[in-house]
């Protein structure tokens, strides 16, 4: 009965001691930003510019520490292990569901050890090669077929969202590639601009200063619809490859434990910053269509793209870590 009692005054002692950090929260601490990309990567650039509007909202510092490794684990895990107090987030890409089924021992839950606050934005993914060598999705599927397994595309890391996204094109178009992964996007945009990488699905955001100078050509975009930012650029499934596209989208989460209040309070200043028309249009030119949902909706379609990925990981033949 002694047990019981104080086992009862610990709980609401503890519940307590919450809902007053909660209540406290922001005050005046810095709010670590950990993001598993390299700088200047998609994911990257679209949580700095989405974060320096929140932390203009709420008069807080927000600071952007890039823990790059292992396919975006790294990062991931070092938030799943944080305090869950509010001052240490997650952005994470789409990449997020795919290491359950590509990390055979990963050092956290996937779905039990994050609060998912909210996505940020739909990125189209570009299928990008050198200028003048691919001039259609066609040309580039045709050279795969004729010459199987000898040429190359580029990913950001094995097990990333661009290495999901391509081997889904190759499924899709019955086609074979060795992979090449890298640190992130801007090394592997280098790689192909200098042709020695021969295919790469990259998002438009750290690519599209090279597309505007003609350093790379997009053929295709491998979304469900068309770039709003590159209006002229087909589709993978409109150049002719049913079962071909892949929606690569970035997010926010927190530390599992993360009192409710906080995490309702995150939720609400990333929409309104969603919202400001000058985020609105920094998002555009980096290829981004906001995409605000709640967060238990937010945490629904993660539950579902992990057991999609685990199926498109099985049948591509991705080798697991």
């Amino acid at each position: 009965m002694l047990r019981s009692t104080m086992a009862l005054v610990a709980t609401a002692l503890f519940a307590c001691a919450t809902h007053s950090h909660a209540q406290t929260w922001p005050a005046g601490q810095p709010i670590k930003v950990i993001i598993p990309f390299t700088a200047g990567s998609a994911t990257d650039v679209i949580a700095r510019t989405v974060f320096e509007q929140v932390g203009s909202q709420i008069g807080q510092t927000f600071v952007v520490d890039n823990r790059v490794g292992a396919s975006g684990t790294l990062g991931a895990n070092a938030v799943a292990k944080a305090d869950p107090d509010g001052y240490t987030l997650l952005v994470n890409s789409s990449s997020h569901t795919i290491t359950p089924s590509t990390f055979a021992n990963l050092p956290y839950d996937t779905e039990k050890d994050f609060a998912p606050v909210i996505p940020l934005a739909n990125l189209a993914n570009v299928l990008v090669v050198a200028p003048a060598k691919y001039k259609s999705v066609k040309d580039l599927v045709e050279a795969l077929r004729a010459r199987p397994g000898t040429l190359n595309y580029a990913s950001a890391g094995a097990g990333s969202a661009s290495h999901v996204n391509a081997e889904r094109f190759l499924l899709a178009t019955k086609a074979k590639a060795q992979h090449v992964p890298f640190k992130g996007a801007p090394e592997a945009l280098r790689e192909i601009v200098a042709d020695r990488i021969d295919f790469y699905f990259t998002p438009l955001a750290p690519a599209r200063g090279l597309i505007n100078d003609g350093k790379l050509a997009a053929i295709a975009v491998s979304a469900s619809s068309r770039s709003k930012a590159l209006p002229g650029v087909p589709t993978t499934v409109e150049a002719g490859y049913p079962n071909s596209e892949y929606n690569f989208w970035i997010g926010v989460f927190a530390p599992a434990k993360t009192p409710a209040p906080i995490v309702e309070r995150l939720h609400k200043e990333i929409a309104a910053a969603l919202a400001n028309p000058g985020v609105q249009e920094k998002l555009t030119k980096l290829g981004a269509d906001p995409l605000t949902m709640s967060a238990g909706d937010f945490r629904a379609m993660i539950a579902k793209e992990i057991k999609d990925n685990a199926e498109l990981v099985k049948a591509a033949g991705i080798a697991g870590k």
